[in-house]
């Protein structure tokens, strides 16, 4: 598992004085640079090897400003060329969000996806999601 935590700033908020649920997306993202690093170790954009398939979000509770906001990361999927990251929102030891986003190790110039090798698998199976984390 990978851990990140953060304050939650006050642009992020609505006009319910809640998390704008756009943030969500953002946070997640933020959240897999170390998983990008694993296939871009310098995050180089010129040469980017990934591309994003599908994402998936699901609010399970609010989540407001002045309280700190933890994103837990797993892999819960690996296959041929792309790979499933699952991640937890918590705030106030309760999980608020959820969601699942499928990568694919990708060449742009020839616009097809390459087959993540045995060095990248091993790095990706390091995070891999444990039993009773329901990705």
């Amino acid at each position: 598992m990978l851990l990140e935590e953060f304050n939650v700033r006050f642009c992020e908020t609505d006009a319910l004085a809640h998390v704008s649920n756009t943030v969500l997306v953002d946070w997640f993202e933020m959240a897999r640079e170390p998983i990008f690093r694993i296939f871009s170790p310098e995050l180089d954009l010129q040469n980017w090897p990934l591309i994003l398939a599908s994402y998936k979000v699901d609010f399970l509770d609010q989540m407001h400003y002045g309280h700190p906001v933890q994103v837990r990361t797993y892999i819960s999927r690996i296959g041929g060329s792309s790979f499933d990251v699952y991640q937890e929102l918590w705030q106030k030891e309760t999980k608020r969000a959820t969601g699942t986003t499928t990568l694919v190790q990708y060449n742009y110039a020839d616009k097809k996806s390459l087959v993540i090798n045995e060095d990248m698998r091993a790095q990706l199976t390091e995070h891999a999601i444990p039993r009773g984390v329901n990705g």
